[in-house]
This record gives C-alpha cells, structure tokens and sequence, in this order.
C-alpha cells in the first residue's frame, strides 16, 4: 500500500451529513419526534438519551429515515441478546425490510447484528450504521474497539446512542466525537484540558488524568451540544415529562463483616482496613466471597431477581447456594448467552446470575423489580444494571440490594461521587444547549524554510 493511500484510510468520509425526515412514526411520543428530526438534520449525531425513553424506537425510524431516503441499506449494532428488541419493535411499527444477521448474510435493508459479529460484515454494504449502547465500547477490547472505530469511519451517516455519555470522566466524550467524525480525541485534549497527573490533589477524581479548563467549560459545553443531544427527561426538550413518572427506586446497601484480618500484603491487622486501590478491592472481594454471596442469596430467595456479580468465582459459588438461578459466563457460546436472557426475559427463568460487563447494556426487564449487586468503581456498570429494571413501564417499585464488604465503603462513596458528575454532565450540557462555538482548523500554508547549516 502507497503511503498516500494509507493516509487517506485513516480519514474520516465526512459527506453532506443529514436532510429532513421523510418518516415519523405515528405512534412516536412528541418528544421522540423530536429527537428523530433532529438527529436526521444532523446525519452525524450521539444521542444520549435515558433508559426508557425509547431509544429503540428513535433508532429504528433514524435508520428507516436513511432508507427511505437513500434506498441503501443501514446496520444496527447492539450488545448481546438486545437484537430482538428490535424486531419486536420494528413489528410495532410496521416495518418488515429489518433482519438480524449472525453472519454477515443479508437480505433486507436493515440488518442488526452484535458488536462482536461486525466481522462478518463490509462497511461498504452500508450508507449509515447505528451504534446502539455505544457506550458498551469500553468494555470490549483493543481489537474489538478498533475494528468498530475503523468499520465506521467511511460511513456517510453514523449514530450513536447511549443512557451513560461518560458520567465519570468528560474526556471519554473525545471517543464519540472522533467517531462521528468531528474533532479527534488528542485535538479535544489539548483544547478544552489541562494534565494534572502530577497534581496530588487529584483524589477526588480517580483515575483522571486530565481536568477541564476552568474557562474554558462553556467552549467544551457548547462544541459537545454541536454533535450531542442529552435527554434524561422530556421536559430537557419543552415537552411533559406525565408519562414518564417512575416508581420509587429503593437502593439498600447491606455490610457484611470481613472476617479476616490478612491484608492485601499479607499482614496481619487489628482491625480490617478500607480497601482504597484496584488491587486491595480486589483483595477485599476474594476474602468476602462466601459471605456476599450467601447475604445475596438470602436477599433473593422467592423473588425473580438478577446476581450481578463480578468474578467467575462468585458466579460459581450463587450458582452452588441457589439451585433455581442460572448462570452466564463468559465461555459460553452467543448463542446460549442469548437464549438465557431470552428465556428470562420471557419470564422461563426465575432468577439469573450474570455480570454487567456482558449483560448489563439495552435489555428491558420490567418483569422483574429486584437485583443483588456487587458493587465496583464503575459508575456505567452501576447504572445500567439499576436501569434495566427501573425504566419506562415498569409498574413496581425496584429493590435494587447493594452487598458490600466493611472494607469496601470507598467504592460506594465512588459511585457517590460519580452519580454527582453524571448530574453536572447533564445540568452542563442543558445550560449551554444554545451556546454557540466555532471550531477553527488552522491551514498550513507557508512555505518550509530549511536552516541555512543545511
């Protein structure tokens, strides 16, 4: 390959970007009419919409919307077992040219497919693709990660929509711009932060290594509502948020006492200490296991409820306390992981064993109103597992039990803490939805001067 083409690989098609919509559903909310409008105009856009607002809907009619304008075809990726949302969504709408795909063989013009089947699949087969939960990214790998970004970056139209824009860390933003094709990841660091990985006074925000510029905050605002929409609720757009009034959402965090008194190096201490690194949390889980795991199965017993845990280990050990429980685990196939969810889902299945990190993404389970969770410092996980059950159309009140060492008190504080930067995200971006902002390329175009020793 000539290096000039090797170049023009790595560029994004940027294209013409949206038109007006040719197709609103009739049974869309006026608040979902709005997004669909909006999103169409912009062709290149991230919608960070709440959990039951129904995003499946909106991104179904985006999708049809290219379609019907373009007569070219649209893929839809979607984390595990979600793809038949879809199709029982697109029934709804009286949509019947939509298929799922498990191996890259199509016929229709939109095809939904998992993240981890886009191997099958030729970007050139597509003139827009749909990133549903694209926030899920982050928990694939570097291959994985790196084939979705390169799949969408010669696609005239691109999409992505998730409940959690990255409520922790403002600059994980960077990775959903670069995707659309707006400003990359590096260009938005260097505009809008500043590096603070020497500042010691940094503990607040772990693990950051960058800090948004005092003045420059309404800028970073502004330039993220050019090619974002946020909506928690309707009203974030002018429209009533009647419909949308939850039941109450019941979070209980229940200690258990760590009876051992072995740290993470192998002394031996008086009392048992807060777990403050990766590694003594870790340390904290192993020492707890048995005892979390038996609280949670006490919690659960007679209901239809989800584990979320964290380790193989953990799972094993529900799955040997609870006899009705099924579990997932990573070894398994996509097919039976699918076939699981589904079952439980359709109410098969009284109570499922999982993690976040496989099952926690797009799967609507207003079935069911309770779950045992063990917590770790990821805010997404957190959340998107609370909001499968705690969403549109659910009827009950949620239980959602938090089982939690002594040693573990810091990781609820860190989901504390990052509850409060996902409500500033929000509040921020509402608050600048009009700002405006200009981002200026600078061309060069003058002439290279060599050093006159050369």
């Amino acid at each position: 390959m000539k290096y000039e083409k090797f170049l023009e690989s790595k560029k994004h098609s940027l294209g013409s970007s949206g038109f007006d919509p040719v197709y609103i559903p009739d049974m869309a909310f006026d608040f979902q009419r709005e997004i669909i409008t909006r999103a169409c105009k912009k062709g290149r856009i991230a919608v960070f919409a709440d959990t039951g607002l129904g995003k499946t809907l909106i991104q179904i009619s985006i999708a049809n919307n290219v379609v019907l304008k373009t007569n070219k075809k649209v893929l839809i990726l979607t984390p595990l077992a979600v793809a038949f949302q879809f199709i029982i969504e697109a029934e709804k709408l009286g949509i019947d040219d939509i298929e799922y795909s498990k191996d890259g063989k199509h016929t229709k013009k939109i095809v939904i497919c998992n993240y981890e089947r886009l191997h099958y699949f030729d970007s050139n087969d597509f003139e827009a693709v749909v990133l549903d939960e694209s926030s899920i990214l982050k928990n694939f790998d570097g291959k994985i990660k790196s084939q979705i970004t390169s799949f969408i970056k010669k696609v005239p139209y691109r999409f992505l929509s998730t409940a959690t824009p990255s409520p922790n860390d403002f600059i994980e933003l960077g990775t959903s711009s670069e995707a659309l094709g707006y400003m990359g990841y590096m260009d938005m660091l260097s505009k809008f932060f500043k590096n603070n990985q020497n500042d010691t006074g940094g503990r607040n925000n772990i693990g950051n290594k960058f800090y948004l510029k005092k003045h420059a905050e309404k800028d970073f605002f502004a330039w993220v509502n050019q090619w974002a929409m946020m909506v928690k609720m309707p009203s974030d757009l002018g429209f009533s948020d009647d419909r949308y009034k939850l039941p109450e959402l019941k979070i209980i965090t229940h200690t258990v006492k760590n009876q051992s008194l072995v740290s993470v190096d192998g002394q031996v201490q008086m009392f048992t200490p807060i777990a403050k690194t990766m590694t003594e949390v870790r340390h904290e889980q192993k020492q707890t296991e048995l005892i979390r795991c038996k609280k949670a199965v006490e919690l659960a017993k007679g209901k239809t409820s989800v584990y979320w845990c964290n380790t193989n280990n953990e799972s094993a050990i529900l799955k040997e306390l609870d006899s009705e429980a099924v579990e997932i685990i990573g070894s398994m196939t996509i097919e039976k992981k699918e076939d699981v969810l589904l079952r439980f889902a359709q109410g098969k299945i009284k109570r499922i064993i999982t993690k976040a990190k496989m099952t926690g993404m797009g799967l609507n389970w207003q079935h069911c109103n309770h779950s045992v969770f063990f917590p770790t410092w990821s805010y997404e996980q957190y959340y998107q597992a609370i909001r499968r059950f705690w969403r549109f159309g659910q009827k009950n009140d949620v239980t959602i039990d938090l089982v939690i060492s002594d040693g573990q008190e810091r990781v609820v504080k860190t989901l504390q803490h990052k509850t409060k930067k996902a409500k500033e995200l929000h509040e921020n971006l509402l608050k600048n939805v009009n700002s405006s902002f200009e981002y200026k390329i600078k061309e060069f175009n003058k002439d290279i001067e060599l050093p006159k020793f050369l």
